[in-house]
């Protein structure tokens, strides 16, 4: 069976969906996205993640086309029609169509593209054995904040990753890691202290890394939300990265520099299983 996705409006097969030539995502990047987690077939964070997008779009100025019920109700749809119970929910909103001209157009309605991807999460073979990372200049813009469309960067740092046989890359500005290529960045000190980079304009909110620092709070786990080196991480008792498609997954190289002992440690797995357990615990409902 086709794989069922939702453009401008419409499910429809893969094979029928049709980006329009003028769109404003192809022409410019102009848009920003998002993208949910899908575990025993419900959306895994989701609030959060909506709440995220509406911040994006207010800092591009384009309308946000849905309300969160909306929203919910078309990511929900789309992972039934696909019969996904584990995976991952990608959508994105451009400015939408327009002949092309840098300023916003008058009259453009928002396009909406979204698309399911079926991936082990729980049970990920990364999460057993780890990843290996390498560290690249960061390039992107000064807005990071927000979660543009615009990934060439992330693109560039990625495919290095893949050529020097690792899995993700850690992005560098003056020394300091600001993180993933789609991922939050953590180390864990000899003391058993988490280190994460704090928010600012430099670094995406990630809401898996939100969820996961009050998780580790409340498992009093002791936090430090403050800038690291590459060369504080090669010392690291541990490290690890955050996402919505792959939740908590240890790292045991980073740049050849084996960390540990070079196998997932004891913290971050019990962070990996902390947060399963929040994804997957009985949801209470209204009466």
């Amino acid at each position: 069976m086709s794989r069922i996705v939702f453009l401008n409006g419409s499910f429809l097969p893969l094979e029928e969906a049709k980006v329009p030539f003028m769109d404003r995502g192809f022409l410019f990047g102009d848009g920003v996205y998002e993208g949910v987690g899908v575990l025993e077939g419900r959306l895994v964070d989701n609030e959060a993640h909506l709440e995220r997008l509406e911040r994006s779009l207010r800092e591009v100025r384009i309308p946000n086309p849905y309300s969160r019920a909306e929203w919910t109700h078309l990511e929900e749809e789309l992972a039934r029609r696909n019969g996904m119970t584990e995976g991952f929910i990608y959508f994105q909103v451009t400015r939408g169509v327009a002949e092309r001209d840098f300023t916003f157009p008058e009259n453009a309605s928002p396009g909406v593209a979204m698309f399911t991807q079926a991936k082990p999460i729980v049970n990920a073979p990364a999460a057993a054995t780890g990843i290996a990372v390498i560290t690249v200049p960061d390039l992107r813009w000064k807005r990071r904040d927000i979660k543009s469309v615009n990934l060439l960067a992330q693109v560039l740092a990625k495919q290095a990753a893949k050529e020097a046989g690792a899995q993700e890359a850690w992005m560098v500005e003056d020394g300091f890691v600001t993180e993933g290529g789609s991922s939050s960045g953590f180390i864990i000190t000899r003391e058993g202290r988490i280190v994460v980079r704090p928010l600012s304009n430099a670094i995406l909110p990630g809401i898996t890394r939100k969820a996961l620092l009050a998780l580790s709070k409340d498992a009093g786990i002791e936090l430090e939300e403050r800038l690291f080196t590459v060369e504080e991480a090669y010392e690291a008792a541990e490290a690890f990265m955050t996402s919505a498609s792959s939740f908590v997954l240890p790292i045991v190289s980073i740049d050849g520099h084996t960390i540990g002992d070079g196998r997932p440690g004891p913290i971050t797995k019990k962070l990996r299983e902390i947060y399963i357990r929040m994804a997957t615990a009985p949801r209470m409902t209204a009466e």
